[in-house]
């Protein structure tokens, strides 16, 4: 049995090593690597159950590992076992994560029936790491029936993000709606739900406030879920205010989408979309792999860089000239 049917095997039977090297796997970017990624992937067991797969945003210091927290322990107390994919953002001298979700997930942590992995950007769009999809993948083949994806929340687009999972959460502080004026619009139309937190205290009123504002904004946009008016809570998941009513929600959320088809044709779309973006990678990856194209496109950047070509007219060059 080969190295790939084997680890495939062992994350089949809810191993957490092999869970874990699974990931470090996928998300390698090294050639021989990816190979053996593609053919574990291909070997995984067919999850036993379909699981809700949660995307949570929102801006530095909103306390989404927080919210992660409580709602994780909820969540398993229900009977759930959860997965937590962290999504760091990197460190520009190694690469790796900087923040380090998994400690500041301590309870969470070191439940058994969860799983805590905090992944680098790697400078990845959509505050979303490059093979968070494949890691998804992985986290369902082991058993986890609901999958929890943290962003970077750092005003990027958050389509990523929302487009590799079920329901999509956006975690706002009391009083952010001057701060988020930039980003807001674009991250409210893709969010199912929206939770003010921090709704504690002598923020509680401030929090109230919000949600009346973001609720009334909430009715001149269109819901990315059809027939789905999205809910506006306040919440504290420091001391555990509104959690519960937030997991109704979801689980709620989830019959809708699932008894109106949503979630499938859901799915459906967000495969192409996975097909496309790793098409787009890929090859782009194979073509700076040659030296002769690097080397070029080098040339041109630098060209580019002193305002001697426009970007797009170099990007067309590049194309017409290797194709």
């Amino acid at each position: 049995m080969n190295t790939a049917a084997s680890l495939a095997d062992a994350i089949g039977r809810h191993d957490r090593r092999a869970l874990a090297q699974a990931i470090t796997l996928v998300e390698s970017g090294l050639k021989e690597h990816q190979s053996q990624a593609r053919e574990l992937l291909a070997a995984l067991p067919a999850p036993d159950q379909p699981a809700l797969r949660i995307g949570i945003t929102g801006p530095p210091g909103a306390g989404k590992s927080t919210f992660i927290e409580t709602l994780g322990g909820h969540l398993i107390d229900r009977g759930h076992s959860v997965a937590v994919l962290t999504v760091d953002p990197s460190s520009v001298v190694s690469g790796g994560s900087i923040l380090g979700d998994k400690t500041r997930m301590p309870t969470l942590s070191a439940n058994e029936k969860a799983f805590v992995r905090p992944s680098p950007s790697s400078g990845t769009e959509g505050g979303v790491g490059r093979f968070t999809r494949e890691a998804i993948a992985v986290c369902e083949a082991a058993g986890f029936d609901r999958v929890i994806v943290e962003t970077v929340g750092v005003g990027q687009s958050e389509l990523r993000a929302a487009s590799m999972t079920d329901v999509f959460i956006l975690l706002l502080v009391p009083g952010s709606g001057d701060e988020l004026q930039g980003i807001k619009r674009g991250v409210m139309e893709l969010a199912d739900l929206i939770l003010v937190n921090k709704a504690d205290g002598q923020l509680e009123q401030t929090a109230n406030r919000t949600v009346s504002e973001y609720g009334a904004a909430t009715g001149f946009l269109q819901a990315r879920t059809a027939d789905w008016k999205v809910p506006v809570l306040a919440i504290s998941a420091l001391k555990d205010i509104g959690v519960v009513e937030v997991l109704e929600q979801m689980e709620k959320f989830f019959v809708h989408a699932t008894t109106a088809g949503l979630l499938s044709s859901r799915r459906e779309s967000q495969a192409s979309e996975a097909l496309m973006q790793a098409l787009h990678e890929g090859l782009l990856d194979k073509f700076l792999r040659n030296e002769k194209n690097a080397d070029e496109v080098e040339r041109v950047r630098r060209k580019v860089a002193m305002g001697q070509l426009t970007p797009a007219l170099a990007a067309r060059a590049l194309i017409d000239q290797f194709t």
